[in-house]
């Protein structure tokens, strides 16, 4: 089961292969294009989170970061200990709420079974406003093993997506880390305007 449990034990072990201690560099470098620094931002699934402190850096505020389990937000506010607790939430994503110029995926669609990842875009798209963007990376690749991470490729993700997003860029990631090279693609998604029913 892959719960709030199963996560903080991850994190309680020191086993978080996915984390590489620092912002990733195509996210870093979408970051450093960015000019409206009142863009309302989330981070689902977002681990120790070295996006949002470089974000911080960068001069936004209203960033929020989302986790299921407790131990990484805490790592975040140690580090961070002025981040408005308010902007931290330790919850499940599909119940979270909110509204968002901004989402930012590092690592969080391959986490998840991958029988919810047609939940996951509908969900996303909900969180939202108009003309957001769902940006950041996804594996493209299989993985030989059980358990997260989760690969997958283009086609399967273009499934989950064309129907609620402009693909702005959809592409392989040129900038990636050397562990990841040629196996990540990039991504900005812009929600379409949908006719109401």
């Amino acid at each position: 089961m892959l719960n709030s449990e199963y996560w903080q034990k991850r994190y309680l072990k020191d086993d978080a292969s996915w984390d590489i201690g620092a912002p990733s560099t195509p996210l870093k470098d979408y970051i450093d294009q960015l000019e409206n620094k009142d863009l309302r931002i989330l981070i689902p699934g977002c681990g120790n989170s070295y996006e949002a402190e470089y974000l911080l850096e960068k001069g936004f505020k209203n960033v929020h970061l989302l986790d299921y389990s407790l131990l990484p937000l805490m790592n975040f506010k140690n580090r961070n200990p002025s981040f408005p607790d308010q902007q931290l939430h330790c919850e499940d994503f599909f119940s979270h709420q909110g509204s968002y110029d901004l989402i930012l995926e590092q690592t969080f669609l391959c986490a998840i079974d991958p029988s919810l990842r047609t939940k996951y875009a509908e969900h996303i798209y909900a969180l939202l406003a108009e003309s957001g963007k769902l940006t950041g990376l996804l594996f493209d690749c299989d993985f030989d093993k059980k358990g997260p991470p989760f690969g997958g490729d283009k086609a399967e993700y273009t499934n989950y997506f064309r129907s609620l997003f402009h693909f702005q860029t959809f592409e392989k990631a040129y900038n990636s880390i050397a562990p990841r090279a040629g196996r990540e693609l990039f991504i900005i998604l812009k929600k379409r305007l949908l006719p109401s029913r």
